[in-house]
């Protein structure tokens, strides 16, 4: 079976491009093992850029209002309760379960006519009429190949494009408490060597997510020793009961050498990620998603050069280094708690200047 593009991976960034795709009237194949909606541990919170993209891929129709909360606004918490809180640009952000926006982001595809395997891809090679895929079931050949398969990406190793494992080895843990959210923003507490973020996911449900660095706690990282370590939230949280079972992630950082190579491009956590602090990681796979989607038909029409993916490479890039920079600013200042209270301090008395920097942060 031949057809225009094949893509591995069924998370947001690899719908979002297939749907994209799709819609410019190209024939698109997802390749994923397991089985849908697909779950995973992420922050869950959507920033108005990348609502906006899930608008305009036409999926915000089928999303479930109960399992979506709003939030308007971001708000930093020091130890001593004294938070800084920013107001987010029009029309705020939305807390969202992943495996609704799964949900919401498979029925759009269905819809604009994408084809869902599930099966995993064990190999792929190149010839000049496209590309051969190897699944669990029977081979098939693309125009074209999109690695969109996470942090640790398969199909990225066997393109020779994973980029040197270096920096810091950050891990994230999330887990949902069954709760209506007793605000419309999303919390960051801080306490020495984590944080800790709290964004509302539902009618009646909180995500409560912990991100350190490997080596700088002692004692129990499970989930209870975690919130142990933040005795308000903890309080907050007695007596609530679960929604979900601990997710972990990590080492959260991964660099890449290129996001393109002949008749293949990379997308997502796959094509370069640094740290979830920012809370950008979903509007970064729709942004993504909507750049590569746009150059396909002209790298169809040139059989896959690299060089037709230029746009998309300059587009991924500029939105990387923006990201980039501001996860590595507030990982730094993270690391160093007496920077980290001042520059809270700053912000708590400088409301309006936090917000600026939420809007150029998030858009």
């Amino acid at each position: 079976m031949k057809f225009d593009v094949a893509i591995i991976g069924s998370g947001p960034a690899g719908l979002a491009t297939a749907i994209g795709a799709a819609q410019r009237g190209l024939s698109v194949h997802v390749f994923d093992k397991q089985p849908g909606p697909i779950d995973k541990a992420c922050g869950e919170g959507l920033m108005p850029s990348g609502l906006s993209a899930l608008e305009r891929l036409g999926a915000l129709k089928h999303l479930d209002r109960t399992e979506t909360a709003p939030f308007d606004a971001i708000a930093y918490v020091q130890e001593s309760g004294v938070r800084a809180i920013g107001k987010l640009p029009a029309p705020g952000g939305l807390g969202l379960r992943r495996l609704a926006l799964s949900t919401a982001l498979r029925a759009r595809a269905l819809e604009a006519g994408v084809v869902l395997h599930q099966t995993g891809v064990r190999g792929h090679t190149k010839s000049g009429v496209g590309v051969e895929l190897t699944t669990d079931t029977e081979a098939f050949t693309a125009g074209v190949l999109i690695g969109a398969d996470g942090l640790h990406s398969p199909s990225r190793a066997r393109e020779g494009l994973s980029g040197p494992a270096a920096g810091l080895r950050r891990f994230g843990l999330r887990r949902h408490v069954a709760i209506a959210p007793w605000n419309r923003m999303v919390e960051v507490h801080f306490a020495p060597g984590v944080e800790a973020y709290l964004t509302p996911a539902g009618s009646q449900r909180v995500g409560v997510a912990f991100l350190w660095e490997d080596g700088a706690l002692q004692g129990d990282v499970g989930f209870e020793g975690l919130l142990a370590r933040f005795p308000a939230i903890e309080e907050r949280l007695r007596g609530v009961g679960f929604d979900s079972t601990p997710r972990g992630a990590g080492p959260l950082m991964q660099h890449v050498k290129r996001r393109v190579a002949e008749r293949f491009a990379l997308v997502g956590d796959a094509a370069g990620y640094v740290d979830a602090i920012t809370g950008e990681g979903l509007t970064q796979a729709f942004e993504g998603a909507e750049a590569l989607a746009a150059v396909l038909p002209e790298v169809l029409a040139r059989k896959g050069a690299v060089e037709a993916f230029a746009p998309y490479e300059a587009a991924a890039e500029a939105a990387f280094v923006r990201y980039a920079r501001l996860a590595k600013l507030l990982v730094w200042t993270a690391q160093r708690p007496r920077l980290r209270r001042g520059v809270i301090g700053l912000l708590a008395r400088s409301p309006g200047l936090f917000e600026w920097v939420l809007r150029r942060a998030v858009g």
